[in-house]
């Protein structure tokens, strides 16, 4: 009885302990598939053909994207600089190496690098310079940040690295920076100078033609506010004549069109004149809806063509009572229009695009008229002179001695469209440059001395804010000196051994010490050498640069749509 006893006892004891085993290889089989289960909905959360990388690759191929475009346009940095050539779909071709210039016509497709390029519009649109050195910097700012990657530091902490180093940055250039007169037109020459330091002119001559312009232009213009002044550079109108060197470029104190006067009874001068700038069309109003007119007699015919005179006799007749003697419309004047302006001896513009007809308002003291019902005297401008003028093979309207001489055009000559497309991008970075020390009076030393001087105090900072930051501004004070290194090299100099020197000046206290890129070799004082540039830019830089690059380190995620699905009528080529 007892053996049955503990046999009975042993079997409920292996009994209960398989069970027991039974149970847990099933929970685990079970979680094991909720495991699978939970995982099944993500493979549905996104359409077919969706695309999608995470985690330190996706930063790592942004940074690469990055770098791929600096790459590309480092080699356009500083007065050495070489061109690129521009190829649109259209066979247009652009020669330059302006920084906007190229990432606006380049078809730049990664989502990582058209941030960069946004960031470079930016900079154009704020500064209207820096742009080349915009785009190189954040690409020498991504590499170092690989590096840091690649030390196991955490992207957040590059990035308030980086965003401390800005901060310092703008706080130690404002510090040794040189505070100038902005009305001492030597300074104005020799921001201008550099600006265009690294544009092709065929002649000094042909620079120094363009820097002087620039200068009265901007002058001409600035309207002094307290102790800031007021610039609109829109004031400053460009129109291109085929024709001559670019040393004939020159300066008018008022307006020019790209037009001539409309018929050739009308007079080609005009004195002290009364200018009625109008809106609509000096012509018989057409229906909005189709319309017909049907004619059963040849007299209706000549009735109606007698009132459609009758009309357009009545609105010239209105023009002469108005006492205007130059009309400028936005729109078409037909020939009974121009017929009687002629009679009447008003000379007549036709066709004026709307932005410009806005500009000659504003210069000229005019109201644009939209109806000669409401129209009064008081609506006309006043002009000097408005006279038609041959210039090359072709004609324009020069108004000039206008009420408002917050209005300048500059007639640019070159021999070819490519030549004058490049001076006129020369003009807008000298225009820039000027404006930018109007306003924001303090230079720093150019050819890498700004950067290097820079990178030197950060290193000095640096040493204060310990940690893993430390490194990030570090590696932001490498990126800096970089300029300065890719200047040396499109110099051809010695990369290595001018960074050693330039540290060691520096370390003595030559703060501008920098690139002569022009002789090749290096310059204790840059602003001796006249290579100087406004802080304004140098700083809108730095902002730039760590804003798109800070930007693109805190993106660990990348989900691409699937292209959208060509229907089979969209696929087949029409017949």
């Amino acid at each position: 009885m007892c053996l049955l006893s503990k046999l009975h006892q042993a079997l409920g004891f292996y009994l209960e302990y398989f069970s027991l085993t039974s149970v847990c290889l099933r929970f685990i089989h079970l979680r094991l598939n909720i495991t699978k289960t939970k995982l099944k909905p993500m493979t549905a959360l996104f359409k077919e053909g969706t695309h999608r990388e995470g985690g330190t690759e996706i930063i790592r191929s942004n940074i690469l994207a990055v770098r791929t475009l600096a790459e590309m346009l480092k080699s356009s940095l500083g007065p050495r600089g070489m061109d690129k050539m521009l190829i649109s779909g259209e066979s247009d071709v652009t020669v330059t190496n302006d920084g906007v210039t190229i990432v606006k016509e380049m078809d730049v497709q990664h989502p990582a690098a058209k941030i960069i390029v946004e960031a470079a519009k930016a900079q154009d649109t704020q500064v209207g310079d820096g742009t080349t050195s915009a785009v190189v910097l954040s690409g020498f700012l991504a590499e170092q940040a690989e590096k840091l990657l690649d030390q196991k530091i955490h992207p957040v902490t590059i990035i308030d690295g980086y965003k401390k180093a800005l901060e310092l940055s703008l706080d130690l250039g404002k510090k040794f920076a040189l505070k100038v007169d902005p009305n001492d037109r030597k300074i104005l020459t020799q921001i201008a100078y550099t600006s265009l330091s690294s544009k092709f002119f065929s002649s000094s001559s042909a620079m120094n033609r363009i820097i002087n312009i620039s200068i009265d232009a901007v002058l001409s213009i600035a309207e002094k506010a307290g102790d800031q002044y007021v610039i609109d550079t829109s004031n400053i109108k460009f129109v291109k004549k085929k024709g001559e060197s670019a040393e004939e470029t020159e300066l008018v104190k008022g307006f020019v069109l790209d037009k001539e006067v409309a018929h050739e009874g009308m007079p080609r001068r005009v004195e002290k004149a009364k200018i009625a700038i109008i809106d609509f069309a000096l012509e018989v109003e057409k229906p909005e809806i189709s319309a017909k007119m049907s004619f059963t007699d040849p007299e209706q015919i000549r009735e109606a063509l007698e009132e459609q005179t009758k009309y357009v006799k009545s609105l010239v007749d209105s023009i002469e009572k108005l006492g205007a003697k130059v009309i400028i419309g936005q729109k078409g004047m037909d020939d009974i229009a121009l017929y009687f302006l002629a009679k009447k001896g008003i000379m007549g513009i036709k066709n004026v695009s709307r932005s410009d007809i806005e500009k000659l308002a504003k210069a000229t003291g005019a109201r644009i008229i939209s109806s000669m019902k409401d129209a009064t005297p008081e609506d006309l401008g006043y002009a000097e002179v408005v006279e038609e003028k041959k210039i090359g093979n072709s004609k324009a309207i020069f108004i000039e001695g206008a009420k408002d001489a917050k209005a300048v055009t500059v007639l640019v000559r070159g021999s070819s469209e490519i030549v004058m497309d490049e001076v006129e991008r020369s003009f807008q970075d000298s225009i820039n440059a000027i404006k930018n020390v109007l306003n924001y009076p303090y230079i720093v030393g150019g050819g890498g001395a700004y950067e290097v001087e820079l990178a030197m105090r950060l290193r000095e900072e640096a040493k204060k804010v310990g940690g893993k930051e430390q490194l990030a501004i570090e590696s932001f004070a490498d990126a800096l000196e970089e300029i300065a290194t890719t200047l040396a090299g499109t110099a051809g100099m010695d990369e290595i051994e001018t960074m050693v020197q330039l540290r060691n000046l520096h370390a003595k206290g030559h703060k501008f010490a920098g690139v002569d890129v022009e002789k090749g070799r290096i310059e204790e004082d840059m602003t001796k050498i006249n290579v100087i540039d406004p802080l304004v830019v140098k700083e809108s830089v730095l902002k730039s640069s760590v804003e798109a690059v800070t930007a693109l380190l805190k993106i660990d995620d990348y989900i691409a749509a699937a292209p959208m699905k060509q229907s089979p009528q969209q696929q087949q080529p029409y017949g």
